[in-house]
């Protein structure tokens, strides 16, 4: 029974605790609340306090911004105010002389209105003085026509020509002045005394070239031949040149313009003559060493060219170039000895005149060397010369001397004119170069036809063997100022449309005949 009820007290104990505490806490928290509040109360107070303060200071520096601003519009639009103020003084001023201007105006209108009724006067009195004028010489010019027997229009073309033709005249006598002075003659001579003592000294041997164009064959072993049509295509192929036996089948036809080729092709069947047979393995090696040599041939005579004339050597594609000049013929005359005589010839003209002997021959040696390329470059061989010579690091004396001496290009130095002289003293020495009488008189026979085409020529003739053509013009026709112009026309006309070595001299003669009958 104790026990028992001090398990109820213990109990009843333990709640009222219990309900102690909680009631405590209750307490503890309803006074917290209270103080979160006074606190939150307190911060609204102080940030209502604090946005008022904010509040009127704003106002109170809106207010001073405000001033200042209108104080500064206040000046700007004082100042447009007085700009505005000038403008207008300055406005009434134009307009005050505009008024004035426009009265003056009036005044000059009312002036040219009083002047226009005279002066429309005077161009009535003008026109009728004019029509009389037309008409007067109208009846002049009739009256002139009349008593001269010609018209006006006539007269005018008569004048014209006259003057025409005075002026002409005028300009041959002085272009004939300037051709034959006493310096024009003086340089002549002096020039041909050059030529004369270099062309003397020059001891070449004078022998022209004939390309070989046939190769015999030996006769054959047995009923074998020596050279079949097969070993033919195969040189072919190897030297670009075309062959072909001949109708009797005792030698080989040679066919083409390469010269180099034409040598491939004859030490090729020179090999094939004293090794019948060969396959082609053996042959294509044969081929490979005939052109080996045939290249060391081409740089040994561009090498010798240079070392006769003392040169330094130039690039190897040049002295390649120089060599393939020696199997290469122009009129039967072998160009490699041509250039190395041009060169001996101009490098002599150049020590007469105190120049660079040295720069003279070089110039000379290159200046064909166009003519060692094949025919797909187009163009004139000095053109393409010189601009081999350009690329491969000649000087330019030497360039342009090379492309100038047959005229593709503007002399530029007086290098230039000595290798077109030593090209056609080289060119032009007797037995140079081989010409078939054919050929020959057909040179003739063109030279006299372009002399015979031009308008007064009477007749045209070609003598000394072509180095000079006499034209012969009726006196009618062509006065003697117009001899000497007719004379350049013809020259210039043959340098034109004819090729040949040297000069050809032109000379017209104008004969006067008074023929009367007596009796």
């Amino acid at each position: 029974m104790p026990a028992a009820l001090a398990l109820v007290l213990a109990g009843v104990a333990g709640a009222c605790l219990g309900l102690w505490l909680a009631l405590r806490a209750r307490a503890r928290v309803a006074q917290a609340r209270r103080a979160w509040a006074q606190e939150i109360e307190g911060i609204r107070s102080a940030a209502a306090r604090e946005g008022q303060a904010l509040r009127v200071q704003a106002e109170v520096t809106a207010r001073e911004e405000a001033l200042v601003l209108r104080a500064e519009t206040e000046e700007v639009i004082r100042v447009q105010q007085v700009q505005l103020a000038e403008q207008e003084a300055r406005l009434a001023g134009r307009n005050v002389l505009l008024r004035e201007e426009e009265r003056a105006l009036d005044e000059l209108r009312g002036d040219l209105a009083a002047r226009e009724i005279p002066l429309a006067e005077a161009e009535r009195a003008s026109r009728g003085l004019g029509a009389e004028v037309a008409a007067l010489r109208s009846r002049q010019r009739s009256e002139l026509e009349r008593v001269a027997r010609i018209s006006a229009a006539k007269a005018r073309q008569t004048l014209v020509e006259a003057e025409i033709e005075e002026a002409r005249a005028a300009a041959e006598r002085l272009v004939r002045a300037a051709s034959e002075g006493a310096s024009a003659a003086e340089v002549a001579r002096a020039a041909k005394r050059v030529m004369g003592i270099s062309a003397g000294r020059m001891g070449n041997r004078f022998t022209a070239e004939r390309p070989q164009s046939l190769i015999l064959l030996p006769e054959g072993r047995g009923d074998r031949p020596l050279v079949t049509a097969e070993d033919l295509k195969r040189v072919e192929g190897v030297a670009g040149v075309a062959l072909a036996f001949t109708d009797a089948g005792d030698a080989i036809r040679v066919e083409g313009l390469d010269g180099v080729g034409r040598e491939v092709a004859r030490r090729c069947v020179a090999r094939l003559l004293r090794r019948p047979g060969l396959k082609a393995e053996a042959f294509a090696k044969l081929a490979s060493e005939v052109s080996a040599e045939v290249e060391r041939d081409i740089a040994d005579f561009g090498q010798r060219g240079f070392a006769m004339l003392k040169l330094e050597r130039p690039h190897p594609e040049i002295v390649k170039l120089v060599g393939r000049l020696n199997f290469r013929t122009s009129y039967s005359q072998n160009q490699w000895e041509h250039a190395v005589e041009a060169g001996f010839l101009c490098g002599m003209m150049a020590a007469e005149l105190g120049l660079d002997v040295k720069l003279a021959r070089r110039a000379a040696l290159l200046h064909d060397i166009g003519k060692a390329l094949s025919h797909e470059l187009d163009g004139s061989h000095a053109v393409i010369g010189a601009d081999y010579a350009r690329r491969l690091g000649e000087c330019e004396v030497v360039a342009n001397a090379i492309g100038a001496h047959h005229t593709d290009e503007p002399f530029g130095s007086s290098y230039a004119h000595l290798v077109a002289a030593a090209d056609a003293m080289s060119g032009g020495r007797p037995g140079a170069r081989r010409q078939t009488e054919d050929n020959h008189m057909a040179k003739l026979a063109e030279i006299e036809r372009l002399a015979r085409s031009f308008r007064g020529v009477g007749e045209a003739f070609a003598v000394q063997g072509g180095r000079e053509v006499r034209v012969y013009v009726e006196e009618e026709h062509v006065s003697d100022e117009g001899a000497a112009k007719l004379a350049a026309e013809v020259a210039e006309a043959l340098s034109r449309e004819m090729t040949f070595p040297g000069q050809i001299k032109v000379t017209v003669i104008r004969e006067f005949k008074a023929v009367e009958m007596a009796s």
